[in-house]
């Protein structure tokens, strides 16, 4: 039995996005939309569309990314945890396809879904195997291929949503100052009518009436989502700052889901932290769901903005409704 007790810590960093470049003037050709009114609603300028490939595809490349910067080999990792809600298929799970892919011969995994609230419910997950003391090497990737399944006659949602893929590697450390110190995690139910995919389930099999009423596309009551992300997301962030008694000085950065610029900005405020203490790559992506957060690690951390012993808050606010916040004290040089 695992005697020592053990924290979970990121111990290296991988993303991957396609290369189609969908900007604004794109969607001001085929929906009534205009590049200023999706600016000043979401902060979105780009994002990126996979046009040949799936979710796997894009996890996998993630995770290669990840392997290159490390001295782990893909047949040393443990376990593979998929956070996506555009699996390639219902079954197998993609983290079987991504296990293949990349030759991870002596992982299991599986994948899991809490849509934009994925990675934090996923990182969540991994820390605990980690903590259990039986797996050494835990690879989380969120993953969403969000065009599969936008509606590009519905320019309230289509302009929302990119494609991409971002990983993290959890390794234990015995200095429990470090790695994922705490989560806050929610799931509240009653909010599925207003986001979700009606179609393709048990509930709603496919057939040619799901597809002619457009149910196998992302449907989003804007304002409502709004309103509780608002409120939900900067809460859960200021509650886990001063459950771990940290002050908004204390704090390197915030690291929120990128879904809307207006709710980032809200979080920030309620945490009194200064937008240049924020992590932001909306502008570049849109809303790719579970791929927003570990994104943003990876990118800050490659332009040399992180350094070890920050003190990082993850954040996230998505569709069921879950959301939630984590306390990570970063571990990478």
């Amino acid at each position: 039995m695992q005697s020592t007790k053990l924290n979970a810590q990121i111990t290296a960093v991988g993303m991957y996005v396609p290369d189609k470049v969908l900007d604004n003037k794109y969607f001001e050709e085929i929906v009534e939309t205009n590049d200023e009114w999706i600016v000043s609603r979401t902060g979105i300028k780009e994002r990126r569309k996979m046009e040949n490939g799936a979710t796997s595809d894009m996890a996998a490349n993630a995770i290669l990314d990840l392997l290159k910067t490390t001295s782990v080999k893909a047949e040393e990792i443990d376990v593979i945890i998929v956070a996506t809600v555009t699996p390639d298929m219902f079954f197998p799970a993609t983290a079987c396809l991504v296990q293949d892919k990349i030759g991870a011969k002596n992982a299991w995994g599986f994948d899991l879904s809490a849509a934009c609230s994925g990675f934090l419910f996923a990182l969540q997950t991994g820390a605990a195997l980690i903590e259990s003391g039986r797996y050494k090497k835990v690879i989380v990737v969120g993953s969403d291929k969000m065009t599969a399944i936008s509606d590009y006659t519905d320019r309230n949602t289509c302009i929302l949503f990119g494609d991409a893929a971002s990983a993290i590697l959890l390794e234990p450390t015995e200095d429990l100052s470090y790695g994922l110190i705490d989560t806050l995690l929610y799931t509240d139910g009653s909010g599925k009518d207003a986001l979700n995919m009606k179609g393709g389930g048990s509930l709603n099999p496919s057939s040619h009436e799901t597809v002619d009423n457009k149910m196998h596309y992302i449907y989003q009551d804007g304002k409502a989502v709004f309103k509780v992300a608002v409120k939900g997301m900067a809460d859960i962030s200021y509650e886990v700052m001063k459950k771990n008694n940290l002050e908004s000085d204390d704090i390197a950065y915030l690291v929120p889901h990128q879904a809307n610029l207006r709710i980032i900005d809200a979080t920030a405020n309620r945490m009194g932290i200064e937008k240049e203490k924020v992590m932001i790559n909306i502008h570049k992506y849109g809303n790719t769901t579970a791929a927003t957060i570990p994104s943003c690690l990876t990118e800050y951390y490659r332009a040399g903005k992180l350094k070890k012993g920050d003190n990082l808050i993850l954040a996230a606010f998505g569709a069921g409704y879950t959301w939630g916040a984590a306390y990570v004290k970063w571990s990478l040089d």
